[in-house]
C-alpha cells in the first residue's frame, strides 16, 4: 500500500502497535485440498503460502509451541452450516468426509490439535478460545486459507478474545492478489500485527514453551 494512504490511516488514528506475548500458538486455518488442487471448484494458487506454513509448522513444533490445525466439515445436508452454506455454494466441496477438506500433504501431525469448524472463524462455535485459555497462551499467530476469508476472521475473532494475533504475511493466500493485499493492509491497520516469515519464526524461538 502506498505512503499516502499508510499516512491517512494513521493520521485517523489507526495502526497501533500490539506486542506479542511469549506462549504463542501457531494456528492454521483450513490449509486443506480444496484450495491446492486443480480439480477443486475452490483451488487458489496457494502453493507458495502453504509451503511457507509448513516450514512454520515444523520449526513450531521444534521450539515446543502448539499448533492447532482448523478443517471444515459439514452434515450431508448443510443444516449446521446455517446461512454462511446458503450464501457460499462452493462449500459443498466440505460436506462428510470429503476429500477436499483433507490437509495439505505433509502438514498434520500427531502432536497437532485440531479444530473442526462450520464457519469463517476459527473460533465462533468451537472450544478454540477455551483451549488457548487452558493453555495460558497470550498471542495466535495466524497463517493459513484464505487471506480475505477464514484468515481474516479468525484474526478479528483472535483479538476479541484477548489473544494477540499475529498474521503472517507469506502463509495466508488468496485466489486474488489485489484482494490479499488489501486484506492484509486492513487487518494491520485495525486488528492485528502483520509481519513476514522471519519475524514469526523468532516469535516462535523466544517463546516460554521452550523453557
Amino acid at each position: 500500500m502506498t505512503g499516502p494512504l499508510i499516512e491517512d490511516y494513521r493520521g485517523a488514528g489507526f495502526g497501533g502497535r500490539l506486542e506479542p506475548g511469549l506462549r504463542p500458538v501457531l494456528l492454521i486455518v483450513d490449509a486443506v485440498r480444496a484450495y491446492l488442487h486443480r480439480d477443486s471448484p475452490l483451488y487458489a494458487g496457494v502453493e507458495e503460502a502453504v509451503r511457507c506454513l509448513v516450514e512454520l509448522a515444523v520449526h513450531a513444533r521444534a521450539t515446543r509451541v502448539p499448533v492447532v490445525l482448523t478443517r471444515v466439515a459439514f452434515a450431508p445436508d448443510g443444516r449446521d452450516g446455517g446461512l454462511f452454506f446458503r450464501k457460499v455454494p462452493a462449500l459443498r466441496a466440505f460436506v462428510g468426509d470429503s476429500a477436499d477438506g483433507a490437509f495439505a500433504d505433509g502438514l498434520h501431525q500427531p502432536s497437532d490439535l485440531v479444530v473442526t469448524k462450520q464457519y469463517a472463524s476459527a473460533f465462533f462455535g468451537t472450544s478454540l478460545a477455551s483451549t488457548l485459555t487452558a493453555l495460558r497462551a497470550d498471542t495466535v499467530i495466524i497463517t493459513g486459507l484464505t487471506t480475505s476469508g477464514c484468515v481474516r476472521a479468525s484474526a478479528t475473532d483472535a483479538l476479541n478474545h484477548g489473544f494477540v494475533p499475529i498474521v503472517v504475511r507469506d502463509a495466508p493466500g488468496d485466489r486474488d492478489a489485489a484482494v490479499h493485499a488489501a486484506n492484509l493492509f486492513d487487518l494491520g491497520q485495525k486488528y492485528a500485527e502483520v509481519v513476514d516469515a522471519a519475524a514469526a519464526r523468532r516469535i516462535l524461538e523466544e517463546s516460554e514453551w521452550r523453557a
